[in-house]
C-alpha cells in the first residue's frame, strides 16, 4: 500500500524550548511554510493569488505561533486580576 501522509515541514522542525501548544505550532509552521514569498515578493499559494507577502495567512501563522510559545501571556491576555465574575454578578 503505498504512503498516503503527506510530508510535512514541521515534522522536521525543531520545536523551541518554550512552546506549550506543539499542535497549534506545527501546523501554524506548515501554514507559513505553504506561504512563503517568491523571489517576486509575492506569495505563491494558490489561496492568495499571487498577493504582495506577507499574506493574511502568513500573518495568522505568525501570529498563531507566537501564541504556541506562551504569546498570550507575553501579549497581556491573562485573567484580570481583581473582582471576579462573581463579583461583578454580585454588583449588578
Amino acid at each position: 500500500m503505498p504512503e498516503t501522509t503527506p510530508f510535512r515541514s514541521s515534522q522536521d522542525a525543531d520545536l523551541p524550548d518554550d512552546v506549550t501548544d506543539p499542535l497549534l505550532w506545527r501546523a501554524a509552521y506548515d501554514v507559513a511554510a505553504a506561504h512563503q514569498p517568491d523571489a517576486t515578493g509575492r506569495c505563491p499559494s494558490l489561496l492568495c493569488a499571487g498577493r504582495s507577502a506577507p499574506c493574511e495567512p502568513m500573518a495568522n501563522a505568525r501570529r498563531a505561533m507566537r501564541l504556541a510559545r506562551g504569546g498570550a501571556r507575553r501579549a497581556g491576555f491573562r485573567e484580570p486580576t481583581g473582582r471576579t465574575a462573581r463579583d461583578r454578578r454580585r454588583a449588578a
